[in-house]
Order: C-alpha cells, then structure tokens, then sequence
C-alpha cells in the first residue's frame, strides 16, 4: 500500500464534544481520509484524540530531501481553529527553520498578533482560513528553501549560506545522512516512500498541479507545491466553506470546556 494514503479509522474523537474546534478538526480529517493530499499522511492515536495528530511528511523529488521520511506531531489547541497548532519533528531535523527540539518555526504558525519586532507581515501570520493542508504543504516548501532571515537554527542557516553560495557542501552531506537514516525508519514501519514524481503526486491532482512540463516534461514536485500552495487551500469547496463560516460566527472568545 502506498504511504500516501491517510488513516481511515479513529477519525471521531473519543471525547464527545460539540465545540467549534473539534468540529472543525473533525470537517479536515475526514477530507484528508476522503481526497489524500501528495507529500504527506496524517493518523491519530487510537483513542481517537483529534488535538493530537501524527503526520508523516516525504522529502519531494529533486531536492536534498528527496526520499526521505519525516515524522512529526501536530497538537492544536482547544481554540483552533482561531489559534494555529504546534508542529514538531520527531525525526532529527538540521534546518534553519526548525529549533533543536524539532519545533517549527514559520510565519503561518504565528498567532495573529501584531509584532513589529519579528518583521512579518500580519497577513503571513496565522488566519482562521488555514488549516492542516497549507500548514503542511508550507513546510514540504520551507524543506527546500528555508527564510534565513529569522532562523531559528543560526548554526544550520550559516551553513545553508555556505552550502548555496557553493563555499561548502557539509549542509548537503547532513541532509542525505538524516534523509538515509529517515528511510531505515520508514522500511521499520512499512513505509512506502514515493520515489517519482507520479509516485509523489496523487493522479488526480497532477493536473490542478500543473505536472506537464519542465524537466523530462514534468515540473519539480518542489516547483510545484511551491507556486500552487495557495492553491491547494483556495480551492475552496463545501467543508472549507464551513470552516470559513465557523470563523465569521465567531470571534474566537468562546470557552471550549473540552
């Protein structure tokens, strides 16, 4: 079986609750089950917890990461979907972006706060609109091209530096050793990881992603998530709609007793 493909089962939490947020969690779990998303898989625990989700992510062709396996947790607070969750990698992660704990660290993680000093723009910082697929489809992204501008791994973004302004390749030679150690760990689990672009990028989105030219006549899997990732969540249809609507009805002050 392909390691595409997301959990279908423990999708309704355990904790019964008619809150917004496990409403909400509930409307994206049962999507990603419905129509999987290329790059990554999502599954709970067997309890069923929706504020906790264990995500595996696949390093995209024709970059450093390519076949690589990277597992991650995802814990959202009782308020999402008006506060953004937490991602952290379990897999060890030498990146500019991700702290030593394995934490992210991407504007679309922010709370929607104003915050002169971090130098984003409101607009990058977390909205309601967002969810699991942009959150994820960001970071596949940030994976290739990190925002060195505010590391938060100063020692990775230097040697990134280097590693671009082809001064040094030790970045590169830390990457493939992490990717090959990823790959032990997937064999371990029965993961199968993507090694083509039609293998990385679900048949039927391979049109709305525009795979039809570039090299060999395909697009990078790279290129491609990275100039259609506002795509992927603007195609807005009726469980999107929903969230939306959620947010509009309420301005997030409500008390979650869950």
């Amino acid at each position: 079986m392909s390691g595409l493909t997301t959990s279908t089962s423990h999708y309704t939490s355990s904790r019964t609750s008619n809150s917004p947020s496990i409403k909400a969690l509930q409307l994206e779990y049962a999507k990603l089950q419905k129509e999987p998303v290329e790059g990554f898989t999502v599954k709970l625990d067997d309890d069923g917890n929706l504020y906790k989700w264990h995500v595996g992510i696949f390093g995209p062709p024709d970059t450093l990461y390519e076949g690589g396996y990277f597992k991650a947790d995802m814990e959202f607070p009782t308020t999402y979907p008006f506060a953004p969750p937490k991602v952290r990698f379990l897999t060890k992660m030498w990146h500019p972006n991700i702290y030593e704990n394995g934490e992210v660290c991407i504007s679309i993680l922010h709370p929607p706060t104003e915050d002169p000093q971090s130098g984003e723009h409101p607009s990058e910082r977390w909205n309601p609109t967002q969810n699991v697929r942009t959150i994820l489809m960001s970071i596949i992204s940030l994976l290739n091209e990190p925002n060195c501008s505010s590391p938060a791994n100063v020692d990775a973004s230097v040697m990134y530096r280097k590693y671009k302004e082809n001064k040094d390749n030790e970045y590169e030679t830390i990457i493939k050793k992490q990717v090959n150690e990823s790959r032990l760990v997937a064999e371990q689990e029965g993961i199968t990881i993507p090694k083509t672009l039609d293998d990385y990028v679900a048949p039927s989105r391979a049109g709305a992603l525009g795979l039809n030219n570039g090299k060999n006549g395909k697009k990078s899997a790279y290129n491609a998530l990275s100039s259609h990732e506002d795509d992927v969540d603007l195609g807005i249809d009726d469980d999107d709609d929903q969230m939306a609507d959620m947010a509009d009805d309420d301005d997030g002050s409500y008390d979650d007793s869950d």
